[in-house]
């Protein structure tokens, strides 16, 4: 890197504790935090701001999920009026049903330019985790997410530079920002691996209101040994993948993937170590790297890896942080506005894998709410690549609570992503390849060759019950609402 930096300090900076630079935040403020899939979020000035004792209605956007001190700590404190675009704990989540905070769900490859030129908020300070920082410049940690276009719009900058995070992790960091519309070119990236930025987010040096110290480690992932039923789907999607590979000529030298942040997409990662792509490079496109990665990098299986966060576990952030540099020959961290653009996941020709709750027999998905009311999270990046990828998957086990639930219902009741937005069905089961199906041959697809065998039977019930009622896509009103689970 030409422009290496070896410090963490450079020139003269507004220093300050936690404390005091918490009291420079309004009480009703508008805060920007850095953070995506858990990591590279402020700590210090949270977990300030929820001891304060004072009477806080903050509006708190992030990039993506965020650790327990802001969306723990801050939320206990009842500090928290209004909440973007994604929460993912327990408390978060009860006081979001319970509608004692405001919360919005985003596509997050956006939020960026809403929050910049949109007019979604009016952001006051951007609270932002670095490695490093200088009068005008600062290095994020260990995720890039939103973080350039939050520094950009804010009219205040507080920087917590985090001595638990090395240094080294420049080394990964390819911080490029598009243009303003309507004057945006396309992002000069052809090739996942390029380096099109560098390391450094630059600001207005007038913006920068405080520096605080902290070696708070990140709330890292804990990710669950994989079920059996992650095993059967991981086989059923690597048969599907070879069969594609050989389908179509896109993937003669190259295949490009993508997987959502959780157990079962680091599972799948895992799993596919051992799949012959037969020559092929595969390359991953997306915007999380989770241990299953590490583990392909470091077998010889994976060619390069872009995403904008390192959501890892602390044993896999561990390994990363004791070869960081080396890591980052094969490893590059962008902002989200790059790494999930729908020109450049069009563009490589990436297989988009992604989860849900429930998937209903027409094909459409919700990702975020259980029978259609209570919140669990967000709806994150599977929006931009589930309906910008080539191949767009969706890859869920068929039950849930020892299969007592069906995740194979009749009709979602809260719908994410529609029979538009994806290709493919994987379950422990089988896949359904919806691909230039109608909705009555879809519903048989995923039926027969997704659904659980207990509750076949209950679907197909419904399914003939609800073509005697006619319609292009046949619905029994009634009997979804009463579907047992």
């Amino acid at each position: 890197m030409s422009d290496r930096v070896t410090e963490r300090y450079a020139g003269e900076l507004p220093m300050a504790e936690a404390d005091d630079a918490a009291d420079r935040v309004a009480d009703d403020a508008v805060v920007l935090v850095s953070g995506f899939g858990s990591v590279g979020y402020p700590k210090a000035l949270p977990l300030a701001l929820a001891d304060s004792g004072r009477d806080l209605e903050l509006t708190v956007v992030s990039g993506g999920s965020v650790g327990e001190e802001i969306d723990t700590a801050l939320v206990e404190a009842d500090a928290i009026a209004r909440r973007y675009p994604y929460q993912s704990t327990p408390e978060a989540r009860e006081k979001v049903n319970n509608n004692e905070i405001a919360f919005s769900d985003r596509n997050v490859s956006s939020l960026g330019d809403e929050v910049q030129y949109g007019g979604l908020v009016d952001p006051d300070v951007a609270i932002v985790e670095a490695v490093a920082v200088g009068e005008d410049w600062l290095i994020p940690s260990t995720s890039i997410g939103q973080t350039p276009a939050f520094v950009d719009a804010a009219e205040k900058l507080i920087v917590e530079v985090n001595h638990n995070q090395p240094l080294e992790l420049q080394a990964v960091h390819d911080v490029y920002r598009p243009d303003a519309p309507p004057n945006r070119e396309p992002i000069p990236l052809s090739e996942p691996d390029g380096r099109i930025g560098d390391a450094k987010v630059r600001f207005d040096p007038e913006k920068l209101l405080a520096v605080v110290e902290t070696d708070r480690p990140d709330s890292t992932y804990t990710f669950r040994d994989p079920t059996d039923d992650d095993r059967a789907i991981a086989r059923n999607f690597g048969s599907f993948l070879a069969e594609e590979m050989e389908r179509t000529p896109v993937f003669e030298e190259e295949l490009y993937l993508q997987f959502g942040v959780g157990s079962l997409g680091n599972a799948l990662m895992g799993e596919l170590i051992d799949l012959d792509f037969a020559g092929r490079d595969v390359v991953y496109f997306g915007e999380v790297i989770q241990d299953g990665l590490l583990d392909m990098l470091d077998a010889g299986r994976l060619e390069c890896a872009s995403a904008t966060t390192l959501a890892l576990t602390e044993e896999g952030q561990q390994r990363l942080f004791e070869d960081v540099e080396g890591y980052a020959e094969d490893i590059v961290l962008r902002p989200t506005d790059v790494s999930n653009d729908a020109r450049l996941i069009n563009q490589f020709g990436v297989v988009g894998v992604n989860s849900a709750i429930e998937v209903d027999i027409y094909g459409h998905a919700n990702s975020t709410h259980v029978r259609g009311s209570k919140a669990i999270n967000g709806v994150g990046g599977s929006g931009d690549f589930n309906r910008n990828s080539l191949v767009s998957v969706c890859a869920l086990p068929s039950t849930l609570k020892g299969g007592e639930i069906s995740r194979i219902v009749p009709m979602a009741f809260h719908v994410d992503h529609t029979e538009h937005d994806l290709d493919v069905i994987v379950t422990e089961q089988g896949v359904a390849d919806l691909r230039g199906t109608s909705p009555v041959e879809r519903a048989e697809e995923i039926i027969e060759n997704c659904a659980h065998p207990s509750f076949k039977p209950a679907l197909w019930e419904y399914f003939e019950a609800a073509k005697e009622q006619g319609g292009h896509i046949p619905h029994d009103l009634k009997r979804a609402v009463e579907w047992p689970n």
